[in-house]
């Protein structure tokens, strides 16, 4: 009977032990997607926020280099979620979580992220013989959308007098095109460039 109590006793301290104890690794890829390769030359963190916080505690990190590949191996803890954060000067932003939930103790835990370079595009209107009935619209056909830094979507309006540039940003080597008319004129059409990486690209309106 002592024995079979001592089996017992032992395999739920085993149990026990197993079920708090271990370690994760988490580990992937990040890409730019801008110029199809590994992200390179910044830095990714790794933070932890506890249960019941909503302060980040950073956990780890680790420089990307010429594979843009990280890898972490971190002990099983009290953990609501995890953050993976990248910022690199010229590129969106990387901030993503990991919930704990979502986390294997048996198998590495594969995370691949992505990013663009950004890219800026002026819009120069220029109304060289403007009266006070003058309407010009133009709307978005392709270019980044729904970001912090976007410009918006919907129909952009503008009466009279006009020169003036407006600047939105894109994601670096993608098309930026808009959709432009002049009430009451036949002076329409659509007016599209390449956004080039890291720097400004121009679409000239003169009505």
């Amino acid at each position: 009977m002592k024995t079979y109590l001592f089996i017992i006793l032992a395999s739920l301290t085993l149990l026990s032990c197993k079920k708090g104890a271990g370690d994760f690794t988490l580990k992937g890829e990040i890409t730019d997607l801008t110029f199809n390769t590994p992200l390179t030359d910044t830095w990714l963190k790794l933070y932890k926020v506890p249960i019941g916080s909503s302060s980040p505690v950073l956990q780890d990190s680790v420089f990307l280099a010429a594979d843009g590949k990280y890898d972490f191996t971190f002990p099983r803890e009290q953990i609501e979620r995890y953050i993976i954060k990248i910022e690199k000067e010229g590129y969106f932003s990387i901030y993503e979580d990991v919930y704990f939930s979502s986390l294997s103790l048996d198998q590495d835990n594969l995370r691949n992220y992505s990013t663009h370079a950004k890219g800026w595009i002026g819009i120069n209107l220029l109304n060289d013989g403007p009266l006070p009935t003058d309407v010009f619209a133009y709307t978005k056909q392709l270019g980044l959308q729904n970001c912090v830094e976007c410009c918006p979507s919907t129909e952009q309006q503008f009466f009279g007098e006009l020169d003036t540039t407006i600047y939105c940003i894109n994601n670096g080597n993608e098309p930026y095109s808009i959709l432009y008319s002049v009430y009451g004129t036949s002076n329409t059409g659509i007016l599209s460039e390449i956004t080039l990486p890291f720097d400004t690209t121009y679409i000239n309106v003169t009505y």
